[in-house]
Order: C-alpha cells, then sequence, then structure tokens
C-alpha cells in the first residue's frame, strides 16, 4: 500500500509539478472553455435563426403561395439541407474537412475549431428550439398578433421566451456534449486540456495520472454545468407557479 502511494504521488509530481506543467494544464483548460464555450453561442445564433425559418415554413405550408412564401421555402429548403448534412456526418470528419480543405491556409486553430463545433452544434440546438416553439401553445403567437405585433415581434418577445423555457433541459445536454466533443480538437493539434494530457504523458512516460486527471476535470466541470442547469430550472418552473 505504502509502495502504491509513493508511485501515486512521484507519477503526480512528474505529470502536475516537475517543469510547471500544472500551468500547461491550466491553459489548455483555457482553450477548452473558449472553445466550447463561444461554439455554444455561435450554435444559438445558427440554432435559433433556422428554428425561426422553419417553424415559420411550417406554419405557412398551408397558406396560399405568393412572393413571400417562395422566397421562405427556399430559405427552409437551405436548411433542411444544412441540417441533413451536419447531423449526417461525424464531428470529426467535418472538423478535418474545416481544417485541411476549407482554411487549409489558416494557422488559427483556435478560430477554426470554434467555426466547427459552433456549426455542428448549430444544427442540433435548432432542432431542439424547433420543438421548443412548437410546444408553445398556438393561441400565444395569435395573441401576440392581435396586440399589433408582426410575426418577428412576437417570436422574439412571446414565443422564443417559452420556448426556450421549454428547450432548456436539451440545450443543456448539448452544452455538455459540446464541452465533452472540444476534445476532438487533437486532431488539429490544438493543445486544448487532452492535447496537453497527450503532451506531458509522451515526456513523463506516466499515462495513468494525466488522463485520469484530465477526465476528473471534465466531470468536475460537466458536474456543476448540470448543478447550474438545474437550478435554472428550478427556479423557472418556481416562476410559472406564481
Amino acid at each position: 500500500m505504502q509502495e502504491w502511494l509513493g508511485k501515486i504521488s512521484s507519477d503526480f509530481s512528474q505529470t502536475f509539478l516537475e517543469e510547471d506543467r500544472w500551468m500547461q494544464f491550466l491553459k489548455g483548460l483555457g482553450i477548452t472553455l473558449e472553445v466550447a464555450f463561444l461554439a455554444l453561442v455561435l450554435g444559438l445564433v445558427i440554432g435559433i435563426i433556422i428554428a425561426m425559418i422553419r417553424s415559420a415554413h411550417d406554419q405557412r405550408r398551408s397558406q396560399k403561395k405568393g412572393p413571400g412564401s417562395v422566397i421562405l421555402n427556399i430559405a427552409n429548403g437551405i436548411c433542411v439541407v444544412y441540417l441533413t448534412v451536419i447531423r449526417g456526418t461525424p464531428m470529426m470528419v467535418q472538423l478535418l474537412i474545416m481544417y485541411f480543405v476549407i482554411f487549409a491556409s489558416s494557422q488559427n486553430e483556435v478560430i477554426i475549431a470554434i467555426l466547427a463545433f459552433g456549426i455542428n452544434s448549430g444544427a442540433y440546438v435548432a432542432e431542439i428550439v424547433r420543438s421548443g416553439i412548437m410546444s408553445v401553445d398556438a393561441g400565444q403567437m395569435e395573441a401576440g398578433r392581435s396586440l399589433g405585433l408582426n410575426y418577428k415581434q412576437t417570436m422574439r418577445c412571446i414565443v422564443i421566451p417559452q420556448a426556450f423555457k421549454n428547450a432548456l433541459p436539451a440545450l443543456g445536454n448539448e452544452m455538455i456534449t459540446l464541452l465533452k466533443d472540444t476534445s476532438l480538437v487533437t486532431v488539429i493539434g490544438l493543445k486544448d486540456l487532452t492535447k496537453t494530457a497527450m503532451i506531458v504523458q509522451s515526456r513523463t512516460y506516466q499515462a495513468f495520472m494525466p488522463f485520469i486527471g484530465i477526465a476528473i476535470v471534465y466531470l468536475v466541470i460537466v458536474m456543476i454545468l448540470a448543478k447550474v442547469l438545474s437550478i435554472v430550472e428550478r427556479r423557472l418552473r418556481t416562476g410559472d407557479k406564481r
């Protein structure tokens, strides 16, 4: 037992303390959080726009076609293609295409990773938000229009806030999944938390401590996010009861 504890202590020292390697892990964590947060913001923007377009198309599908309907049909068709391609191909393949094909001349791995993950997340957020919009009673839209609001104003002020509340659990799961998926950026050489662990392992020849260490870090972050989401959901439910 004492020998095992001594080995663990030695591995910990080699992995985190020698050559101030803990600072490398801290920097890698910062890159991981930066990519995850900015990609989530981009995904939310893309997802909400697409959800609004597809929801508007669904609502007007049975109405008489006109110039506005033609434009909406084209926009909806583009959205369907985007959703089909992004949701039908692996995240790693999309990241590799973004890095080696679309932005082959760029060396800014952080921006490329944010764009790749943000575009990927947007496809899933779009369907989550769209399902949230569909869960809002149709009378809410009619009430907003009766108050003199146009379609965009009604969506922004009445429907989207309620849809967001309904979709919050699924959005929370998407956020957690996105955070964990950022470990894939190692394939383009970005020194995130996972890449840092791989570099340290190659120098110390100790795999247990660096990989178990980052697993614990990911677990702690996910637990914190899950707790925060749980608190937000509880407060929203409390607000509905008042």
